[in-house]
């Protein structure tokens, strides 16, 4: 296992984590989802020691924190980490005396697929463009986890498309792993094995990708037809103006509730429901 998290808690004025408990295995994909606010970067800080837990145990590669394990982490938070003012070559150059894993020749192999300019100034560059930076600097350092906040943002679907190959090349050899937060849901139908769901800094579920599909669906009721639906079955409501939609485990599905289908049940529908809907 490459992270473990067991109940971690963290307390602010208006705001608290609340018992915590995941895990970041081997040669995996994991997605982080939930709204804004609901914990997810607060939750990464933790785990990389940038912010103090109040309670809980955090362990990198079966130990716990030390500077050491840095050169096996690479980050990308939402907001660039990178000195505008340099280049793409003074980058290398900065990296390569940093970091002893750093490979020049793979960060310019990015470089290159992604049409970054080598000698302009971070700063003159698109949010696409530094997004882009960050990622291949990440990658080229040889780490053994990637944490990757919000990392396909200001990405046009055909970037995004090479990043993710990125991601699932990182991961071939069953060793490396990747702990993605986003908004972009879709991203993760694609390429996730597993997703962990926090709401108000709670954790709502830490599940395969493949179990989620399996296990929830979401049907659309007339108002009368909601009435008399059996409640027991609802995990989740949400009154529409002219319907209503409920979440249910597909164990409950009957043949009768085909016609109530209207969609596929993406991850987006099921936050959306878990987020804004009210239990019956």
């Amino acid at each position: 296992m490459n992270i473990e998290v067991n109940n971690l808690n963290k307390k602010f004025d208006e705001f608290a984590l609340k018992d915590i408990t995941i895990k970041l295995p081997k040669g995996k994909i994991v997605g982080l989802i939930g709204e804004n606010g609901a914990g997810k970067t607060t939750l990464i800080k933790c785990i990389l020691n940038v912010m103090h837990k109040d309670s809980g145990k955090v362990t990198l590669f079966g130990e716990n924190y030390k500077d050491s394990l840095k050169e096996d982490i690479g980050v990308v938070f939402d907001d660039s980490f990178m000195n505008e003012t340099f280049t793409i070559m003074d980058l290398n150059l900065i990296m390569k005396h940093t970091f002893k894993k750093w490979d020049s020749r793979l960060f310019f192999k990015y470089i290159k697929t992604f049409k970054l300019p080598k000698n302009k100034e971070i700063k003159k560059l698109s949010t696409g463009m530094k997004k882009k930076i960050e990622i291949a600097t990440c990658i080229a350092r040889h780490p053994k986890v990637l944490i990757l906040d919000e990392p396909t943002s200001g990405l046009d679907p055909v970037m995004r498309s090479e990043v993710l190959d990125m991601f699932e090349d990182f991961v071939s050899n069953k060793e490396n792993s990747i702990l993605l937060s986003t908004h972009i849901t879709s991203d993760l139908e694609h390429i996730a094995d597993d997703v962990i769901f926090i709401s108000n800094g709670e954790l709502i579920f830490d599940k395969p990708l493949k179990e989620i599909k399996e296990s929830y669906i979401i049907l659309e009721l007339e108002k009368d037809e909601f009435k008399n639906f059996n409640k027991k079955e609802i995990i989740r409501y949400k009154e529409n103006r002219l319907d209503y939609q409920i979440l249910i485990n597909k164990k409950n599905m009957k043949k009768s509730y085909d016609k109530y289908i209207k969609n596929i049940t993406t991850l987006d529908d099921i936050m959306l429901l878990y987020i804004r809907g009210k239990q019956a």
